[in-house]
C-alpha cells in the first residue's frame, strides 16, 4: 500500500478487502433470491445489495488518495525549504 503508517495501511487494506467481500456476498445473495421473480429484478437486487459496501470502498479509496496528496505536499514543502536555505 502507499501509506507510510504500517498500522493505518494494514487497517485500510483489511477494510477494503472486507468491503469487497461483503459487496460480492450481498450481490450474490440478493441475485439468487430475486432470480425466482425475474432476471431484471435479480440484477437490480444485486446492485442494491452491493451498493452500501461499494460506497465504503469509495470512501476508503478517498482516504488513501488524500493521504497520498498530503505526503506529496510534505515532500514538496521539504524540497522548497531546502531550496530556500540554499539561497
Amino acid at each position: 500500500m502507499r501509506l507510510n503508517s504500517s498500522i493505518l495501511s494494514l487497517l485500510i487494506n483489511f477494510l477494503l478487502g472486507v468491503s469487497w467481500a461483503f459487496a460480492l456476498i450481498g450481490a450474490s445473495i440478493l441475485f439468487i433470491n430475486f432470480l425466482e421473480i425475474g432476471i431484471i429484478y435479480a440484477i437490480f437486487g444485486a446492485l442494491i445489495g452491493a451498493l452500501p459496501f461499494i460506497f465504503l470502498v469509495v470512501i476508503l479509496e478517498y482516504i488513501i488518495l488524500k493521504q497520498d496528496i498530503l505526503n506529496e505536499l510534505k515532500k514538496q514543502t521539504k524540497l522548497l525549504d531546502e531550496l530556500k536555505q540554499k539561497e
